[in-house]
């Protein structure tokens, strides 16, 4: 089950009135946006977005008892603006950006975001079907990328130390058959780097994997787009929050906070970033690198 990364400060932090309109950008499994739900109760009103039309489906179940108006829609958060058009909704009141992976995506989803199941190299985001078939998948990247781009996604959008390591067995393998499966992957990775980074807390796929997602679904760009979008729907004095789980996300989000603050458009309420109490971390060990900021517009 899906366990919602700092609850408490999200709701505190995004001070959610009962008549306020919220969107939840990044629904996923729905634990946020539950609890943002029963708060705002029968006056207010919760959009939310996600690429993965089997999450909704769940998603619209599980909030069909919390007495909200939910209304719920297909789409990557870079296209909020297509979104809150459509429903003609021009401005919200609070908006939520949870940038992590539900567990249901890395645990059971068939499409490898996991290095601990054997799935094939897929990684998008949406749900296989007409527009999940066309699209760039992590197995395409690994086959077909030359070696000098594939050590530039592993190093530049993983922080990987050993990308040329790594890259090095993966094109001396595809050379042989295709790298089709997660295991297949994570074999490459295991033989080609040291001992000692085998058998670190951290698992030694956990950086390549994270890059190829990245890359599949052009992630930083599109929260570059997002927030931008975000800010631009958001009612003057209303407030977006957002959860990140690595350092490249939360630069972003650092940058993108400051710029507004600095040209007098919002206030930071976070003057640092929020992070999981002692408790969290080990109740849910997956919250250990989530960091939380907060915006208000002006």
């Amino acid at each position: 089950m899906h366990i919602p990364v700092l609850l408490t400060e999200v709701l505190e932090g995004l001070a959610i009135e009962s008549d306020d309109c919220v969107l939840d950008c990044t629904i996923g499994g729905g634990g946020h946006s539950e609890a943002i739900a029963r708060k705002l109760g029968k006056q207010g009103k919760l959009i939310g977005i996600d690429a993965d039309a089997e999450t909704l489906g769940e998603v619209a179940e599980r909030l069909k008892d919390t007495g909200c108006h939910v209304l719920l829609a297909e789409e990557n958060f870079r296209n909020l603006d297509t979104v809150l058009a459509k429903l003609q909704i021009p401005f919200v009141d609070k908006m939520l950006f949870d940038l992590g992976m539900s567990s249901r995506e890395l645990d059971d989803s068939g499409r490898g975001f996991s290095f601990r199941s054997d799935e094939p190299l897929i990684m998008t985001f949406a749900a296989p079907g007409k527009e999940a078939a066309l699209a760039l998948t992590a197995a395409d990247i690994i086959n077909e990328w030359s070696e000098e781009t594939l050590a530039t996604v592993l190093k530049g959008y993983g922080e990987e130390r050993f990308a040329k390591r790594i890259v090095h067995g993966i094109i001396t393998e595809r050379a042989k058959s295709p790298i089709a499966t997660t295991a297949d992957l994570v074999g490459i990775i295991e033989a080609s780097v040291p001992a000692w980074y085998r058998h670190k807390r951290v698992h030694c796929a956990t950086k390549t994997f994270q890059a190829l997602r990245i890359a599949v679904n052009d992630e930083l760009e599109a929260l570059k787009e997002g927030l931008q979008k975000g800010f631009d729907h958001l009612e003057k004095g209303g407030r977006i929050a957002v959860i990140s789980f690595h350092s490249l996300e939360d630069r972003i989000v650092k940058r993108f906070f400051k710029a507004r603050a600095q040209s007098h458009e919002a206030r930071i309420i976070t003057k640092r970033p929020i992070t999981p109490e002692k408790k969290e971390q080990q109740e849910n060990p997956r919250s250990r690198s989530a960091k939380l900021r907060i915006i208000e517009k002006i």
